[in-house]
């Protein structure tokens, strides 16, 4: 007998995970928002099981808070955790800390139906990781094992999406991304407007902000915690300043978590904080005296609270209306996940002040991109395929009037045809065309995806030509046209130093006329749209729209002097690109 009652994209949520697993064993996320009442959609699916189900969460906080949800349905469960002093799988659903269960694999010889990982975008997808540990320890007595990954935030810096395709109908991982499909997601947005979570208060303090603009990240993403400390040490006067700000914005405010950048940061933080209401949490904080900080933070004795990329997931304390940011991210899953802290109903709140002092100028409902930002400028663009018409979001930059200057996206997201049948439509806005069958691949394809043929690097080429007595490699920051008659036009392209060189097209020659539009068709500057050239008037008129190649390779002829050899557009490589803004 069910006591509880599932809201509709609860239930939706567990139709569609029932759907799926029938069809196949792939594993599948599920994308709810914080708040959204997870806990509900695992309790439906365990009383829809025949078997076993096993729930994991990477911290005991996470487990012992599921559990308790669980269990304040009225139904029981086991718990598995060493933090928490149990170690039980004797109910048909145990809630676990993957390290815990790593540890004692030998434990697992049960038939699990379902494993849930909550929190999965923690999930490598490496099979000697510790999910991938229990994962091969429930597979060896169930091959046929489904796994079932929740969270709000599906993807991470250094890896991107963690699933390949969405229920949707796009591409959004890679195909040996953790899981397989995308099979239910929820908007924060839908949350907040049908008052399922608070709404945030996002405000940009009126004060001075730090600046870490100066800082470079690794491919994940990530700040060095001694470059933040050198560059904090400058800021004392702000660190004080921004503190008192938190503190007179605070006064009509029940809970206030603050996230600092570093562990010499938080103590600055905590140092100007009121003594008798303030405490800081940071990883070497001891298990019994982070347990007493948070338990008095949650019965209000303590009104601030402090912490260092320790509370951003596995943390309830509904009464939490202001979140101040003072730490830098280049993640927008990150930014949701601090603002996440401050969004549960709780009596009384009206809304969550959210202050970001570090600048990081994120739009809290905008979807993830899934890469690492490209530049400071950048931010997520619309960008429509002109060969199947799917809505791909891609890094990209607008001008002062929301019209699109240029995007970063590489092949169109969207996908064609009906499961389980769908693949991957094949446009590609940036690409490499394979010398040999003429097919486009990715820029950084070093094989042809078609005959398989190996392609030169192009920093190979640009080595060799840079060797070459008679070769010159122009860094292109920009090309001109000219019309020279009927069909024909003359292409200059110019580096940074003055240095140029031509090319001529004859547009009426079918075989011109096909490697001017291989090269310039979908190369347009703010454009997605894909151009036909057909005449050279076209063009000429057309000509400021024209994205010039990043290198070219021109050979010198001893009758017409330097001819143009080979144009490297969309170059990734060690060489420094012109300056073309």
């Amino acid at each position: 007998m069910r006591i509880y009652t599932l809201r509709p994209y609860q239930q939706e949520a567990v139709q569609n995970t029932i759907a799926h697993f029938r069809e196949c064993d792939d594993p599948a996320v599920i994308v709810l928002p914080t708040g959204a009442g997870k806990s509900l959609v695992i309790a439906e699916l365990a009383r829809l099981a025949r078997h076993k189900i096993l729930v994991l969460a990477h911290v005991k906080e996470l487990v012992e808070q599921n559990a308790q949800k669980y269990a304040s349905f009225g139904l029981t469960a086991s718990i598995f955790s060493a933090g928490l002093g149990q170690k039980s799988l004797r109910e048909q659903v145990t809630f676990a800390s993957v390290q815990s269960l790593a540890r004692n694999l030998t434990l697992l010889t049960d038939y699990y139906s379902l494993l849930i990982i909550d929190e999965c975008h923690r999930v490598s997808g490496e099979s000697d990781s510790q999910y991938g540990k229990v994962i091969k320890a429930l597979k060896a007595y169930n091959p046929h094992l489904k796994v079932l990954g929740l969270s709000a935030t599906p993807y991470r810096l250094g890896m991107g999406w963690i699933y390949h395709n969405h229920y949707h109908g796009f591409i959004r991982g890679a195909p040996d991304s953790p899981f397989k499909r995308c099979i239910y997601e929820l908007p924060l947005r839908y949350m907040i407007k049908n008052g399922y979570l608070t709404p945030p208060k996002e405000v940009n303090p009126a004060i001075s902000h730090y600046d870490f603009t100066s800082l470079k990240s690794d491919q994940f993403g990530r700040y060095s915690q001694e470059d933040m400390n050198t560059l904090l040490s400058a800021q004392t006067r702000a660190t004080f300043s921004i503190v008192s700000h938190i503190i007179e914005q605070s006064k009509q405010r029940s809970g206030v978590m603050i996230f600092a950048a570093t562990v010499m940061h938080a103590k600055e933080i905590f140092s100007y904080l009121p003594q008798d209401s303030a405490a800081l949490i940071i990883g070497e904080t001891e298990t019994v005296n982070r347990d007493n900080i948070i338990n008095n933070f949650k019965n209000k004795t303590l009104k601030y609270l402090v912490n260092v990329s320790v509370l951003t997931t596995g943390f309830d304390a509904p009464h939490v209306d202001l979140i101040a940011i003072l730490r830098p991210t280049e993640s927008v899953s990150l930014y949701q996940q601090i603002v996440g802290r401050g969004l549960r109903l709780s009596q009384g709140k009206k809304d969550c002040l959210v202050l970001d002092y570090a600048g990081n100028d994120f739009n809290l409902f905008h979807p993830e991109v899934g890469t690492k930002k490209p530049n400071s400028q950048s931010e997520p663009v619309q960008v429509i395929c002109p060969g199947c018409g799917f809505a791909n979001i891609f890094w990209g930059q607008l001008n002062e009037q929301g019209e699109l200057i240029e995007h970063y996206g590489r092949r169109c997201q969207g996908l064609l045809g009906e499961p389980p049948e769908q693949q991957q439509c094949d446009y590609r806005f940036r690409f490499k065309e394979c010398p040999a069958c003429g097919c486009e691949n990715d820029i950084a394809a070093r094989q042809c995806c078609e005959c398989g043929e190996v392609m030169a690097d192009p920093d190979d080429k640009l080595r060799a030509a840079l060797n070459l007595k008679n070769a010159m490699v122009l860094r292109c920051s920009g090309l001109s046209v000219t019309l020279l008659k009927a069909q024909q036009l003359k292409i200059t392209y110019f580096d940074e130093d003055g240095a140029s060189c031509d090319e001529v097209h004859d547009l009426a020659n079918p075989k011109s006329r096909y490697v001017f539009n291989r090269d310039f068709s979908r190369r347009l500057k703010g454009r997605s749209t894909q151009v036909s050239w057909k005449s050279a008037e076209q063009v000429y008129e057309m000509s400021h729209l024209l994205e010039a190649p990043d290198f070219v390779v021109a050979k010198q002829h001893k009758k017409y002097g330097w001819q143009v050899s080979e144009k490297i557009f969309d170059y990734q490589g060690q060489y420094r690109v012109a300056d073309k803004s």
